[in-house]
């Protein structure tokens, strides 16, 4: 096999692997939101949150952006989480444009509640590979997640 062929069939591999990982992380997100009765998107909603948070709440852009969806769709969708008591949404002191989403007490302790089995499942995904391993891989996915968005724009702008 020639070596651009082999290139072509790496590259085909891997997509194929992201898009199988990407459909297995799917059911994950949709299992671990039925067990807390909201949605797959309210459940990214939530993590979002919880990551980005530093004590001072986060903003629905700073969500969106970390999820790559509409600030509109997040607006709506803490409204929702807000109404089941899992986040507050609270008017920035920076600016009262913006509200600042943070955790409620009770989505905390439903997360505290499935920590245990979330760390099991991370050890079967990804058994085999030690913190060295996953730094270098994160390093490389970032870098590969980088050049997509390149070439999306590049893609939609007609050069290619």
């Amino acid at each position: 096999m020639a070596e651009r062929e082999q290139l072509d069939k790496a590259v085909a591999d891997f997509i194929w692997n992201i898009v199988e990982i990407h459909s297995q992380l799917e059911e994950i997100h949709k299992s671990w939101a039925e067990m807390l009765g909201i949605t797959e998107s309210q459940w990214l909603i939530l993590m979002a949150i919880d990551e980005l948070d530093e004590g001072r709440g986060v903003s629905g852009i700073g969500v969106a952006n970390k999820l790559r969806i509409h600030p509109a769709f997040v607006t709506n969708q803490t409204k929702k989480l807000e109404k089941m008591d899992l986040l507050t949404r609270v008017t920035s002191p920076d600016d009262a444009r913006f509200l600042q989403i943070s955790l409620t007490q009770k989505a905390r302790a439903e997360i505290t509640n499935l920590t245990n089995r979330r760390q099991a499942l991370n050890s079967t995904m990804f058994g085999g590979l030690d913190e060295e391993a996953l730094h270098y891989l994160n390093r490389r996915l970032t870098s590969i997640a980088k050049n997509s968005r390149v070439a999306s724009q590049i893609l939609n702008i007609g050069i290619l």
